[in-house]
């Protein structure tokens, strides 16, 4: 999978550095991938949990964050709309949050 707008988890482990070396191992996991639906995503990760409009829920460390991406399975394009503790996750709704926007 292409994996868009990685600036985000940059972004997020420079303020999170305890957080690092997961999302880096999830960047370079979900890399190799090449998903087609949303159980490919659940069978290779097994925490994972695909919910409406093409988007996956992540726990990040043990669950201490949340990361939500939407997929376009036939892409093969991977988009962070959300990377967050687990309480600003639980203000959110996963299904429409868009907080990493893509500059135009």
């Amino acid at each position: 999978m292409n994996v868009y707008n990685r600036s985000s988890l940059i972004s997020f482990y420079t303020k999170h550095s305890d957080c690092r070396s997961t999302l880096e191992k999830w960047y370079n996991d979900v890399l190799s991938k090449e998903w087609e639906k949303p159980s490919d995503v659940t069978r290779d990760f097994n925490t994972a949990r695909a919910i409406k409009n093409n988007r996956v829920i992540f726990k990040i460390n043990e669950n201490d964050y949340r990361l939500i991406a939407e997929m376009n399975y036939e892409k093969g394009w991977l988009f962070i709309k959300f990377i967050g503790t687990h309480s600003e996750y639980d203000k959110i709704d996963p299904v429409t949050v868009n907080k990493y926007r893509t500059k135009k």
